[in-house]
């Protein structure tokens, strides 16, 4: 099946390619909230931008980096209950729970937010701060950051097929 082996190859490829960009965003929001703590603590004049951009940007780190952990098997899990299985059993667990709990999840969170960002950029939605930053590009975000997330489960959902039937992929 080379098309499946190309579906995989370019998701993963996909999803490394935006975790090792976007993971660079930590460095401004670092940078960032020593710049507020310096100015808050030591000069006494806060800034009124910091939280809300802080805020965007720890949101777009987030979701953007999700399925770059995915990936690289980074999120939790419950590896007590499996740690002894062998490769085939943990993917056969693999398999039902992507099927039972993470494929919904996926698509009902990306229906939900593409509307909750399509709203957003109707009415050109804006934070009610006294910075007021737009928040439209961050709700899309969260759309954009779940269908990377549903195409790398699908990814490691063919992967595990794969463990199960005992063939190279």
């Amino acid at each position: 099946m080379p098309v499946v082996k190309l579906f995989v190859g370019f998701v993963d490829s996909l999803n490394e390619w935006i975790g090792r960009i976007f993971g660079m965003i930590i460095i401004p929001i670092v940078l960032i909230a020593v710049y507020e703590v310096i100015c808050r603590r030591f000069l006494n004049s806060p800034t009124i931008w910091s939280f809300e951009v802080l805020k965007q940007l720890f949101g777009l780190y987030f979701m953007m980096l999700a399925a770059y952990g995915l990936l690289h098997k980074a999120h939790i899990s419950i590896d007590v209950f499996t740690m002894r299985l062998s490769k085939k059993k943990r993917a056969i667990i693999d398999i039902i729970c992507y099927i039972i709990f993470y494929f919904p999840f996926c698509l009902i969170t990306i229906k939900y937010s593409y509307v909750f960002a399509a709203v957003s950029w109707v009415s050109k939605e804006r934070s009610w701060s006294v910075f007021g930053p737009v928040l439209y590009p961050i709700k899309t975000v969260i759309f954009i950051g779940f269908t990377l997330l549903l195409l790398q489960g699908i990814s490691e959902f063919i992967k595990d097929i794969y463990v199960v039937r005992s063939k190279e992929l």
